[in-house]
């Protein structure tokens, strides 16, 4: 009876283990969105539109505290509405965007009187990552941090 009830084990576990090996692999994970809350809908909406150059979607939520950006191909941006939320100020958490002119993108910002930083926090200039990119960072009207890249 032991024996049986062992092999019967045995049996589950590698039937088991096989399974959520087999799982794991056909998920196919991609990125959709990334979500922000912000304090003034407005403001940071047309931070997105003309600073950041960002395209408004359709807002499937149809919600007026939210409104959605594309971030090419399938994701996008959503920006929700949050009187009460407070952002941290923590650089390295941040999200990415690239570009193939970050000249053209940072004389855009001068103009626009936007404020940006390398890594280490010099003001008004590039730095190059150890994989050879070009890479600034600013923060939007909330506080949240942006990195631009020519990668």
């Amino acid at each position: 009876m032991r024996k049986s009830i062992s092999i019967l084990f045995f049996i589950l576990l590698i039937t088991f283990s096989i399974s959520g090996k087999m799982n794991a692999q056909e998920f196919n994970l991609e990125f959709d969105h990334h979500a922000i809350l912000v304090q003034d809908l407005t403001e940071s909406s047309n931070f997105y539109l003309n600073i950041i150059g960002l395209k408004e979607i359709e807002n499937k939520t149809q919600k007026k505290h939210i409104r959605w950006f594309s971030l090419g191909g399938k994701t996008s941006l959503h920006v929700i509405e949050d009187k009460t939320h407070s952002v941290p100020d923590v650089k390295g958490v941040h999200f990415a965007l690239s570009t193939k002119d970050l000249d053209g993108f940072i004389a855009h910002l001068r103009n626009n009187k936007v404020n940006f930083e390398n890594w280490p926090g010099e003001p008004n200039t590039t730095n190059t990552r150890p994989d050879g990119v070009r890479q600034i960072y600013l923060k939007d009207p909330n506080g949240y941090w942006i990195e631009v890249n020519e990668n």
